[in-house]
């Protein structure tokens, strides 16, 4: 067993995006999250969600490309990023309806699925796969 000084805590997904200000403002908008911070150069944005952080920075800086490669971004819409994002709401339908409003582009409608979840997707102003659901029922 872990002890708790080597025990994890998840902290923060991290996304990166063509422009922080303006992924912060679209998902404070189309999902609902209060915005923690965005610092004076826009290279850092944070959304409250919690106990986890979600983060945005840009697609391409030195400490991170030069550290760890360049982010790899999709060339058509019949491709998606290795990553979706998910949020769950109690109305799901709503929740749906205010992104597109909000510029969310709509992939699929909200469906019930047969794992006992209701379920839409719509992709973010970067292409990002965003799945919008009930919890698992």
């Amino acid at each position: 067993m872990a002890s708790n000084i080597i025990k994890p805590a998840y902290a923060y997904t991290v996304v990166y995006v063509r422009d922080v200000a303006k992924s912060v403002e679209f998902y404070s908008k189309a999902f609902g999250y209060n915005v923690r911070r965005l610092d004076e150069s826009h290279r850092w944005g944070e959304l409250e969600s919690g106990q986890t952080t979600i983060a945005f920075t840009p697609l391409h800086q030195h400490e991170t490309d030069d550290l760890t490669g360049k982010v790899q971004s999709t060339s058509s819409a019949r491709e998606r990023a290795p990553l979706e994002v998910c949020f769950c709401y109690l109305d799901v339908d709503a929740a749906f309806k205010r992104a597109v409003e909000n510029g969310a582009v709509a992939v699929s409608e909200p469906e019930d699925k047969e794992w006992g979840q209701k379920v839409g997707y719509v992709r973010d102003i970067d292409g990002i796969v965003v799945r919008i659901g009930s919890h698992v029922k």
